[in-house]
Parts: C-alpha cells; structure tokens; sequence
C-alpha cells in the first residue's frame, strides 16, 4: 500500500511539495546563518516526497538550541507551511478516497510545526 500510495503522491503533486522545500533550503543554505534552516527543510522535503511508511516522532530531550532555532522557525513564519498542510489536511479528509493523503500531509505539518528535535 505505501508503494501505491507514494507513487500516486509523487504524481498529483507531491515532486512540486518536495521541489518547493528543497530549492527554498538551497537559498536558506547559501547564507550562514540560514544553514540549520535549510537543512531542515531538507529534511521536510524527504518525507514530502514519499510519505507513506514514514513517521514523524518528537523527541523528548531535544535541548535547549532546538527550542532556541523552533522559536525562531515560528516567528520568522515558517508556522504558516504548517498551517497550508493542516488546511489541506482537513480538504483531503472530506473524502474517502484522501484520508491516506490527508494523514501524509498530517505528517508534513507536524514536521514542519517544530522541525528541530522531530525526526522523519
């Protein structure tokens, strides 16, 4: 099921997600300071391009520079991603037919809620 339902994701939509985190990390890389950034945004990219199988887990003992670079991540408003994967979330829901997409992109915004310390 997770091979179905990773390659119909990659198709209606899910390579333009993934594209879209990857080249906005690159730009976020090209500065210093924005590396940790962008490197999370990697990371959200992997799991936009298949996310059927995978599971996003927050770890307990993150520290206290991940709450630091979280803190940070909401305020310069990168809360809105997630905000965009919950709204399309509950669309997806509305039909039998997306609820496993609906729980994908359920994944994509509690990763992109609070990247540091979450693990893909």
């Amino acid at each position: 099921m997770s091979l179905i339902g990773n390659i119909l994701w990659f198709i209606l939509g899910g390579f333009a997600v993934a594209l879209m985190y990857f080249v906005s990390g690159l730009l976020l890389c090209c500065t210093i300071i924005g590396i940790p950034f962008g490197l999370q945004l990697f990371k959200i990219a992997g799991l936009a391009i298949c996310p059927f199988g995978r599971e996003v887990t927050l770890l307990s003992n993150q520290g206290c520079l991940s709450f630091v670079f979280n803190v940070i991540w909401l305020v310069f408003g990168w809360w809105e991603i997630a905000l965009v994967h919950l709204v399309l979330a509950a669309i997806m829901a509305l039909t039998i037919v997306g609820i496993p997409f609906a729980k994908a992109h359920w994944r994509l915004m509690l990763l992109s809620f609070l990247p540091f310390g979450s693990k893909a």
